[in-house]
């Protein structure tokens, strides 16, 4: 075992046995659900870099969820696109997140993508998670974001999980090692990844809040 995969497992006993502590085996569970609407899992994903995910994320995705329907697929997607109607499906004014989210649906049709249940297969892919990183303003944490939304079990490494681990004592800041030791983490404590990953945001931001609950 190289030193790099044995440092891994300490600090994953590490983060484990401080989650074990802070009440991640007795908090009451919420089982995250899996979305199936694309243009929700999307602008999910492109709003919530950066911006309060209650106030400002959650509201305009369950906006979509209610009055878009039909925006479920690429297809639907490009042709709202097309229309000039990226603005008012996401309720965002500024351009950048805009961009992004035409970027991002343009690179999805390039890679044959139609629903959800194609970017999940794509999402499982290592090439594909290295090339969606070419839209600019998509990294690592964003694709581990979409891939919890998606159903996959994942940990995406936000603020709230360095703050964590900066508590539990870990140093290594990295983001694939604090990917893994935290994966491992919620392995090492039996619970499923993404599962681990929410209640790691829950217990950051507070009882009151849960993350949008896509279940459609």
């Amino acid at each position: 075992m190289s030193s790099s995969a044995l440092e891994i497992l300490i600090e994953a006993r590490r983060i484990a046995n401080y989650a074990r502590d802070e009440g991640a085996l007795i908090d009451e569970k919420h089982t995250r659900a899996t979305c199936e609407h694309l243009g929700a899992v999307i602008a999910d994903s492109i709003l919530q870099a950066g911006l309060n995910y209650s106030t400002v994320v959650r509201p305009r995705v369950l906006s979509i969820l209610r009055a878009h329907p039909n925006h479920h697929t690429i297809s639907s997607l490009t042709s709202l696109i097309q229309a000039g109607e990226t603005r008012a499906f996401l309720n965002w004014r500024h351009h950048e997140k805009v961009r992004r989210f035409e970027a991002l649906v343009v690179f999805l049709q390039n890679w044959g993508i139609e629903d959800v249940r194609d970017l999940r297969v794509c999402l499982s892919s290592d090439d594909f998670c290295s090339a969606i990183q070419a839209v600019n303003g998509i990294g690592p944490k964003t694709v581990d974001y979409m891939a919890c939304l998606v159903g996959l079990d994942s940990i995406a490494v936000d603020r709230h999980v360095r703050s964590f681990a900066k508590a539990a004592g870990v140093e290594n800041d990295d983001y694939l090692f604090l990917r893994r030791s935290f994966c491992y983490a919620a392995d090492l404590l039996s619970l499923p990844r993404r599962e681990f990953d929410s209640w790691l945001w829950r217990r950051a931001t507070g009882p009151a809040q849960v993350q949008l609950p896509l279940a459609v």
